[in-house]
């Protein structure tokens, strides 16, 4: 049931990505293009994905398990320090340079995109690197 439901999530998910534009690298550099021809639906999008988050982080807060029975663990962390400022701007200089974040690229890598292919592979590439720069540290 676990894996059903993930799926089941993850396909919504990129459903909603297809639907509201935000799996089209032009899009997401359309809003990041505040000087020229300026396309504010990626706020409005992510303005309503922040609402349904804030109600469901409310929600999840009062649970120790998931609806599925399984053990909720929440982020504990509150401190914002340079590793959390520095790894926000490595994605959003990322996220500008070719409009894709991790969600949309593999909404692309799925419809075949060479662009998304080269994102993901330099995504895992540096997920990579982190892991192994972080192994000394635990």
């Amino acid at each position: 049931m676990t894996t059903f439901t993930a799926f089941l999530s993850g396909l919504v998910f990129g459903i909603g990505l297809l639907v509201s534009g935000m799996a089209e690298p032009a899009k997401v550099l359309g809003f990041l293009d505040v000087a020229g021809a300026w396309d504010p639906s990626l706020a409005l999008v992510m303005g309503g994905a922040v609402m349904a988050g804030l109600g469901a982080f409310r929600l999840a807060r009062r649970r120790s398990t998931s609806y599925l029975g399984l053990p909720l663990a929440l982020p504990a962390a509150r401190r914002v320090d340079g590793r959390l400022v520095g790894g926000s701007l490595v994605f959003g200089i990322g996220w500008g340079l070719v409009g894709l974040c991790p969600g949309p690229a593999l909404v692309g890598l799925g419809a075949g995109q060479w662009q998304a292919v080269v994102f993901v592979a330099a995504m895992l590439a540096g997920m990579g690197i982190f892991q192994w720069l972080e192994k000394p540290r635990s």
